[in-house]
């Protein structure tokens, strides 16, 4: 089944949720007619604010993965309950999905064939998201989002190569740091491939102290990074150790490698 939506989504009423964070910015550039919808324009909590919808880019989420734990409803409430609202619109949609669906037991990447485990409440409500999406919906899992806008590991590692001479950064879980221009670009590629599950993440993976140092290096920020495991930091969610995406479906889009990702993100921040 082939899609027409991406060539004439110009002609098409297109909405983005989640507008005012880091995906949502970069599927605006690469939607350029889209309307962008905030949290101030519209909570998903509740019933859908607008009518005749072709397509929605459903960015909003509860990404707070450690306040999560301790709020497993409302985190629900916005990956789930969300997802539903979003669904009401009857027009087909793109659920933006996340690696934390998996338990990171895995030491090989993980494909859209591999059986979902999430190990804490984010992955859980998400995985729930990609169910709640319904059967027109391209389900794009990726992994460690970054951009120019909003709060990223990035512009966190950049502030604190600022303020500090070292930086304690987790060196056992390994992922693919995914840019979101990338993401957005693909997420477009996306529109003329069969609805289901896909994976789109960087080329490329490190680990969080791996990609730390490469932000440092680029950065040109004379900061140490100090290598310490999950257990030393001590976050209240559990994460996947390991959580490389990487499809094996036919005509599945590729991003670029995550260092070339952050490259391009630097030149814009």
């Amino acid at each position: 089944m082939e899609h027409d939506i991406a060539d004439s989504v110009g002609t098409r009423h297109v909405v983005v949720t989640g507008a005012g964070g880091q995906l949502g910015a970069a599927l605006l550039e690469a939607f350029p007619d889209a309307q962008g919808l905030t949290r101030a324009d519209w909570d998903v909590t509740m019933p859908p604010p607008v009518s005749g919808v072709d397509l929605v880019l459903h960015a909003a989420a509860w990404t707070n993965v450690d306040a999560a734990e301790d709020d497993p409803q409302g985190a629900a409430a916005v990956n789930v309950g969300g997802t539903q609202h979003v669904a009401e619109f009857g027009a087909p949609l793109v659920y933006f999905s996340t690696d934390y669906v998996f338990d990171g037991t895995k030491r090989t990447p993980y494909l859209e064939s591999d059986s979902p485990n999430p190990l804490g409440v984010y992955g859980r409500t998400k995985l729930q998201g990609e169910a709640a999406a319904g059967e027109q919906a391209w389900i794009v899992r990726s992994s460690w989002l970054f951009g120019w806008a909003s709060t990223n590991f990035v512009r966190t590692m950049l502030r604190l190569g600022t303020e500090r001479d070292e930086v304690a950064v987790v060196d056992d879980q390994r992922g693919s740091p995914t840019y979101v221009g990338h993401l957005a670009a693909a997420t477009r590629e996306l529109l003329e491939r069969p609805f289901g599950v896909w994976h789109l993440a960087a080329d490329g993976d490190c680990t969080w102290a791996d990609f730390a140092e490469a932000i440092f290096e680029a950065a040109g920020l004379d900061c140490r990074v100090r290598r310490i495991t999950a257990a030393e930091l001590g976050r209240p969610a559990p994460r996947p150790a390991y959580s490389v995406l990487r499809s094996d479906r036919e005509g599945a889009p590729t991003l670029p490698h995550w260092r070339d990702g952050l490259r391009e993100c630097l030149a814009r921040l």
